[in-house]
């Protein structure tokens, strides 16, 4: 469970710190003042519980800053930044916290500062998802080979004569978790299920789009 996520001078945050509820989180406020950094950051940190990644990479695919220089996410006029995520493991009853530092003037993700307990929060795997706003089911076929191929800035600078393609990894990782196929419910997911179809007033339905 997550307790709380903070941000000193990161992307449009001066300082700011947001404990988490045990149920639904709803974040409410005007276009441009941080909503989606907060999720991105959140769902950077849940990801590699499970992918094993590096923080400082993952967080640079997600937010996909200008040159892919992991430095121009700390906030403007600012020399250094960071944001830290809390979280409570039930099995030790205890919270586990990790935090990605940067400075203004980094390039490379490799160089950036993680610390907290980064060793014991990769021992227990997270399940997320990040559903964007752009609607990317309809763009599915041929995206992931051409987002694998000609996303990454530095394959761009060596191969000049393509055309390089600029997309959060959010787009990506939707499709991959989208088209891996349905498991068979247990009797908990059923209940959520359930849960959620009357709260929506209407069934939730899954079935391959694409063979």
């Amino acid at each position: 469970m997550l307790e709380k996520i903070k941000f000193e001078k990161f992307t449009a945050f001066d300082s700011l710190e947001i404990p988490l509820s045990t149920g639904i989180n709803i974040f409410i406020g005007a276009n441009g003042t941080g909503k989606t950094h907060i999720l991105k950051a959140i769902y950077a940190t849940c990801d590699v519980a499970k992918s094993q990644k590096s923080l400082a990479e993952k967080t640079n695919r997600v937010f996909l800053p200008s040159g892919e220089h992991i430095g121009r996410l700390v906030k403007k006029a600012s020399l250094s930044g960071y944001f830290e995520v809390t979280r409570r493991v039930a099995d030790r009853h205890k919270s586990l916290t990790i935090r990605l530092s940067l400075t203004n003037q980094l390039k490379e993700p490799e160089k950036a500062t993680l610390s907290g307990a980064y060793k014991q929060w990769l021992q227990y795997s997270l399940e997320s998802v990040y559903i964007p706003v752009k609607d990317m089911m309809a763009n599915a076929p041929g995206f992931r080979s051409l987002y694998n191929l000609r996303s990454r800035f530095e394959f761009f600078e060596e191969n000049s004569n393509l055309e390089h393609i600029h997309f959060e990894e959010v787009y990506a990782d939707i499709i991959d978790r989208v088209f891996l196929g349905s498991l068979r419910c247990t009797t908990r997911q059923k209940k959520l299920l359930n849960i959620l179809q009357r709260a929506m007033d209407g069934k939730i339905i899954s079935k391959r789009i694409f063979p």
